[in-house]
């Protein structure tokens, strides 16, 4: 069966004209399931669980169900790496499906006969991001996260027609819009599409935010969620030529990517924001345990976690605190709420060193998953 949907076309930065994409339904051979991972009620992924909402960091769908059977995984995030990784895996029959159909979609759309175009890989990079992000929704209950070409982050208008075509092929996939949450960088441009895109009942996800102004400039512009990453925080400490020489450690609730998150969560509960703190990326404060951020985080809205910290999660049985409560978080943020103007904004950001040169590094590593990607679609056989 084949669904059409009017979707508009961009092409490297220019907006080309609307016009109606094709999602073709995948059917790979069933694969068996893997068997569920065993997680006691005591566990620390347990008792996480029942206070923040859980997502897995993988792109992997067997490992995405081993998880999601244990009822405790509710979301899953996608990124260029993931998508990237899933064009790689083409001996798979499985990734396959999802590439070959991608291509094979852009191709039919764009009446392509020779060597594809920019804007047909384009095309292409979002049929397969929709493939993907459709595929894990057969799995978990909640959102898929999928991102907006990481090329595009310093481009409004770019991003927002790239965003909607995304919805659109998931519309008519008969996915509704409110079970996807549309990734943008923390740019200032990008937090500004999410602004555009929220006012359609599109949901946003603010991502590679490392400092408290994007989580601030993102709250006031009404996005859904953010994705802090404290561990990224931490690891640009230590490494801060102007900081303390030698191995560093903290106390976790001292880690300078926690003391962030814990600011930008107690901006939101004290100004009545409804945007959702989910952190993601974590690194160990004291050197010792890589999960001293994420317990020392336990209780913000949301969390994004990679499947080894989720099983270490599962296999400890220690009690496990509430670090984050909205009261005692609102009570504990100083900031008046002000209006932050764009000048502001990419002022605090120049300040803060970890934001500005995270968001940087962020954006040419994820840039250069997506070139990656670019490469290996641009030899598929499908277009042919």
């Amino acid at each position: 069966m084949q669904m059409r949907a009017s979707a508009g076309r961009v092409s490297g930065l220019h907006t080309q004209r609307r016009t109606a994409v094709a999602v073709r339904a995948s059917a790979p051979a069933a694969a068996t399931a893997p068997a569920p991972l065993a997680v006691s009620k005591s566990s620390q992924l347990a008792q996480l669980a029942a206070m923040t909402v859980l997502s897995i960091d993988t792109g992997d769908l067997s490992i995405i169900k081993r998880f999601a059977a244990t009822g405790l995984i509710t979301d899953a995030t996608t990124n260029p790496l993931f998508i990237s990784q899933t064009a790689a895996r083409g001996d798979e029959p499985e990734y396959a499906a999802l590439v070959n159909e991608a291509v094979a979609a852009a191709k039919s759309d764009l009446r392509t006969k020779s060597a594809p175009s920019d804007e047909a890989i384009n095309l292409a990079i979002d049929y397969l991001s929709v493939n993907l992000g459709r595929k894990i929704l057969d799995i978990v209950p909640g959102y898929v996260s999928t991102e907006v070409d990481i090329r595009l982050s310093f481009e409004e208008e770019a991003s927002e027609h790239r965003a909607r075509r995304i919805i659109a092929l998931y519309e008519a996939a008969g996915v509704p819009r409110s079970r996807v949450l549309i990734k943008l960088a923390g740019t200032w441009e990008g937090i500004q599409v999410a602004r555009s895109l929220e006012k359609e009942g599109i949901k946003t996800n603010i991502t590679l935010v490392f400092g408290v102004c994007q989580a601030v400039a993102a709250a006031q512009a009404g996005a859904t969620l953010i994705s802090p990453f404290p561990g990224r925080v931490l690891e640009w400490t230590k490494s801060d030529p102007d900081g303390p020489k030698g191995p560093q450690s903290f106390a976790p609730a001292d880690d300078p990517g926690v003391v962030a998150t814990t600011a930008m969560y107690a901006y939101f509960r004290k100004h009545g924001h409804d945007t959702i703190c989910m952190p993601a990326s974590w690194r160990s404060s004291t050197g010792n345990d890589p999960l001293d951020e994420i317990r020392a985080l336990a209780g913000t809205d949301r969390m994004t976690i990679p499947p080894p910290l989720l099983e270490a999660l599962a296999s400890c049985d220690a009690p496990l605190p509430r670090c984050l409560e909205p009261v005692s978080a609102a009570a504990s943020c100083p900031d008046d709420g002000s209006p932050l103007s764009e000048l502001a904004f990419r002022w605090q950001l120049a300040l803060d060193g970890a934001a500005n040169d995270k968001l940087s590094a962020g954006l040419r590593s994820f840039n250069g998953d997506t070139l990656r990607l670019v490469e290996l679609l641009k030899k598929h056989p499908g277009w042919k």
